[in-house]
């Protein structure tokens, strides 16, 4: 199998140009938007090796030189018989494989986001109970879904389906995939390296490894890795005197299972804001993304909530006081690749929590009136934390300026998928066509 899929990438005509095998969802937007940007600059299209169709052919025993000899079959058909080729734009299809890739020209990997699929959830989620054994290391809940039960799980919109058994498959995923393309090619190289994805997916593990590489971070609620209640919450956060903590769900993409929590030192009144739902369903707390905020002050609502978060693994740290527009707070999005700070864009929220997702404002760094010294801060912050990842080429850092007069960086998140930005250009460029175009002229290659 190794020697075929040798030959398949075989280079017959010495191009220069790195292919690029990407592992995504076919039709998603991020995988439609490289596509898009490589057509844009004459580049030949990425293969995408669906996640679908790669935890399925796991499933079944197979490999990901299965899979990938699965993707190149079926594109040679789809050119044979004048059919568009998957995922690309309809002006485009895949030709010539052996005139692109090549064993001397190993092919650039890169992973983008899985989310956003259910069929893909769900496979993970099976991943995630054949794979339990991490739980008696990394602490997540014991609700767990049993794997015979995931694959015919029906998608409720919204509902956050055992948080701790997903990351467990995404790791597992993650592991597998860096461990059998080195197999397939030993001279694989990674956009981000699957081992890095996991620490920056696990707000964690990624704050510590940035403490420890002396990125500033907000300051962590000591033995937070201990709390697996509510109470123990309460009489962490009282012991540290903080009376304002986020508390966010490890394995957490976008706000999901953020909550910015605070105490009443005096009157021991509670206030957590957050976009998590939660219902009694047949004597069971169902907890979903509501795409909304909610404001819950009864510690009836906040147990749960926090029992919940904490059982699944929890990134506990202090409410910083952020830099302010007018009524607004605000954040950074700074894209950072080959080690250049490119796209940002500046995240306004009447609320604690930023994401954009949730309707809140965008701006531009100019329009925002952020000056050159503030701008200077959050570009070197946010280089900082991708240095703190020698393996990986790309992230978007999500970069906050401290409130008073003077403005510190701190990194609140890493996103190793963090590149799918709207309406903003850096050098006339979108971020796919940035990052390809730094790829076209200075290929990546790292021990």
């Amino acid at each position: 199998m190794e020697q075929n899929l040798q030959r398949q990438f075989k280079d017959s005509d010495k191009t220069l140009e790195q292919p690029l095998l990407l592992i995504g969802n076919p039709n998603n937007r991020r995988t439609l938007g490289l596509q898009e940007a490589r057509q844009r600059l004459g580049l030949q299209p990425a293969l995408v090796l669906p996640y679908a169709r790669l935890l399925k052919t796991w499933r079944k025993g197979g490999t990901m030189a299965d899979a990938v000899q699965q993707c190149l079959k079926g594109e040679v058909a789809a050119h044979t018989h004048g059919a568009k080729w998957t995922s690309s734009p309809a002006s485009m299809s895949y030709a010539n494989h052996d005139s692109v890739y090549g064993a001397s020209n190993v092919p650039l990997i890169r992973m983008d986001a899985p989310g956003e699929e259910w069929e893909v959830e769900r496979e993970l989620l099976f991943l995630g109970a054949v794979n339990d054994t991490a739980q008696l290391t990394d602490g997540t809940s014991a609700r767990m879904i049993p794997a015979e039960q995931t694959l015919a799980l029906e998608q409720d919109w919204g509902q956050i389906y055992a948080p701790g058994q997903w990351f467990r498959g995404w790791k597992a995923c993650l592991e597998r995939i860096g461990r059998e393309a080195r197999e397939f090619w030993p001279n694989a190289r990674f956009m981000n390296d699957p081992h890095d994805i996991a620490i920056m997916f696990d707000k964690r593990k990624c704050q510590q490894h940035l403490s420890s590489h002396g990125v500033q971070i907000p300051p962590m609620l000591p033995s937070s890795e201990l709390i697996s209640n509510y109470e123990d919450l309460r009489l962490a956060m009282k012991a540290a005197g903080m009376n304002r903590v986020f508390v966010k769900l490890a394995c957490g993409s976008g706000a999901s299972g953020v909550v910015a929590y605070q105490i009443n030192p005096r009157t021991g009144a509670e206030i957590a804001i957050t976009t998590v739902g939660m219902e009694r369903v047949q004597g069971k707390t169902i907890f979903y993304n509501e795409g909304r905020m909610r404001r819950y002050t009864c510690t009836s609502e906040i147990s749960p909530l926090m029992d919940w978060l904490c059982a699944e693994g929890a990134q506990i740290e202090r409410w910083m006081a952020k830099a302010s527009l007018g009524s607004s707070v605000f954040d950074i999005r700074q894209l950072v690749a080959g080690g250049q700070a490119g796209h940002a864009v500046v995240r306004l929220s009447q609320t604690p929590i930023t994401n954009l997702h949730l309707r809140n404002e965008r701006l531009l760094p100019t329009e925002a009136g952020l000056d050159e010294q503030n701008m200077e801060r959050v570009q070197t912050a946010a280089k900082a934390a991708m240095a703190a990842f020698p393996n990986s080429w790309s992230a978007g850092i999500d970069v906050m300026l401290s409130g008073g007069t003077e403005h510190r960086a701190y990194i609140l998140d890493v996103n190793p998928f963090g590149d799918l930005l709207y309406r903003v250009q850096h050098k006339g460029l979108g971020t796919y066509e940035w990052e390809m175009k730094l790829l076209r002229e200075e290929p990546y290659n790292h021990d």
